[in-house]
């Protein structure tokens, strides 16, 4: 407990500018978690928002899909952004886990150099959101409940099945374990959920926009 004690997390962004107003229509669009950050479904980065994209200063796009999914779910606009492409069905005995790190990273990666992130699936209600929620635990130091209504004040149909809401429980000491060990790493294929296969995710990596001036 007093290790715990040890380490700071940042402060959550405030939610008083946040909106509580949601209308159906909005879960077309997608919404900023915290700065720098979105989340939302996969007509947020079809073929015809690529001007939208590119107002949000969008660098960096996080793709969830499933291999039936993939003829519609797709990268479009590889030569704009750099894509972390992810194949994650929307089951209950789904190992999404396996993922957290993954798309912590490159989520990190993209703000650390001073890009905006995507994170979207098919509805952007699940699987996506599922991610986000994780990293939002991680970054600040908090449990499911605190990242999920952190989340849903900003995109309100947000709904993770139940199988990604028990892993998402099971992460808050996975993760806070991993703060001490060396250089904060472990190797999530130690769970004990199996996955569907080895697939992990592919990153497709496009040549790195210049990131746009603010």
């Amino acid at each position: 407990m007093k290790l715990m004690e040890s380490i700071s997390f940042p402060p959550m962004p405030d939610n008083n500018d946040q909106s509580t107003d949601w209308a159906y229509a909005m879960r077309r669009d997608m919404q900023e978690i915290i700065p720098g950050l979105y989340l939302g479904p996969y007509s947020a980065a079809m073929k015809s928002k690529l001007g939208v994209l590119i107002s949000k200063r969008i660098t960096h796009i996080v793709c969830i899909r499933q291999n039936i999914e993939a003829h519609f779910v797709r990268p479009n606009f590889l030569e704009h952004f750099r894509y972390l492409v992810l194949d994650i069905a929307d089951l209950v005995t789904e190992n999404i886990i396996q993922h957290f790190p993954k798309v912590k990273e490159f989520i990190d990666d993209c703000l650390q150099n001073g890009g905006q992130v995507l994170v979207h699936g098919n509805a952007g209600i699940s699987r996506s959101a599922s991610l986000v929620i994780a990293y939002i635990m991680e970054k600040f130091g908090v449990n499911y409940r605190e990242a999920f209504l952190f989340v849903q004040q900003r995109r309100f149909c947000i709904n993770p099945n139940e199988g990604f809401a028990q892993q998402l429980i099971e992460y808050e000491p996975i993760y806070k374990a991993k703060l001490f060990l060396p250089n904060g790493y472990n190797n999530m294929g130690t769970c004990k959920r199996k996955s569907r296969d080895d697939e992990e995710g592919e990153s497709m990596l496009a040549p790195c926009p210049k990131y746009f001036p603010t």
